[in-house]
């Protein structure tokens, strides 16, 4: 489990705000290519969560977990190879949030409750498709939202040590951010993802750094596998970290610094 070697002539993917750590830009064009080399990719990986192969029998690996089993409220990315997971939350009755893409929205997540969806005649699979959970779930602000039991993110590259990468952009860490910033994850929310054999790699090639968010489980179609990392977990928004681009983009990030600005006024 060593990882693919790096292709030095890869080129980089393209993501919402650019790359800012080319070690780890470098790893992914690794995995992506690796991939699409074996057939494990069941559309072009590069520049998404790549959905993979046994996607399916992942989120059945998560579904025999008792933290999955116990738990009552799920947050889970909106990307295509997490779809399984999404609809096994839904068919386990379990409230499912999930974040609008590039939280573009003020109420940037969106809300699905099973019971809901049954009395409306909605069924499970087609909403936990991301374009019909927009459309049939409610959008909710961050005071709306339940405490959360389990995080599912998406994932390119993870390691058994509870390191990850996603696409670049930092959304993952973003969310977990913003709801870690408004008390919606508990103590012992468990952080997991969901890969592909293939996108394992050595823990050595990627790191976990400060402002990163661990993963607790790391479930392939194949098993579970526990981290039992140590690293401690962010403690909410780094807002020395947040760009310039982000701010515009992101509505929410606007509105929590005018907040922070107007409060440091009035001190």
């Amino acid at each position: 489990m060593t990882g693919p070697p790096a292709d030095p002539n890869a080129h980089p993917p393209v993501v919402e705000w650019g790359d800012r750590h080319p070690a780890k830009a470098q790893l992914r064009n690794s995995v992506w290519q690796s991939l699409k080399d074996s057939g494990a990719a069941l559309r072009d990986p590069v520049g998404h969560i790549p959905h993979f192969a046994g996607a399916e029998a992942a989120a059945e690996q998560l579904a025999a977990l008792p933290i999955w089993q116990q738990a009552q409220v799920v947050k889970c990315n909106p990307d295509r190879p997490q779809a399984p997971v999404r609809l096994r939350a839904l068919q386990d009755g379990k409230r499912l949030y999930m974040a609008v893409p590039r939280l573009t929205r003020r109420q940037c997540f969106v809300e699905l409750d099973p019971a809901t969806l049954q009395r409306q005649g909605i069924p499970f699979k087609q909403v936990a498709a991301m374009r019909q959970a927009l459309i049939h779930g409610r959008l909710v602000s961050f005071d709306e939202m339940q405490p959360i039991d389990l995080v599912v993110v998406g994932s390119v590259a993870a390691t058994d040590a509870g390191g990850r990468t996603g696409k670049g952009a930092g959304f993952a860490d973003l969310e977990l951010a913003l709801l870690q910033q408004f008390n919606l994850l508990k103590p012992d929310t468990q952080i997991i993802t969901t890969i592909h054999p293939l996108q394992r790699v050595a823990s050595d090639q990627l790191p976990v750094e400060p402002h990163d968010w661990p993963l607790d489980w790391v479930i392939t179609p194949d098993g579970a596998i526990a981290t039992h990392h140590t690293f401690p977990k962010p403690a909410g928004i780094d807002w020395a970290a947040v760009q310039p681009d982000q701010y515009r983009k992101i509505p929410i990030l606007r509105a929590l610094r005018e907040e922070r600005l107007a409060d440091q006024e009035s001190d």
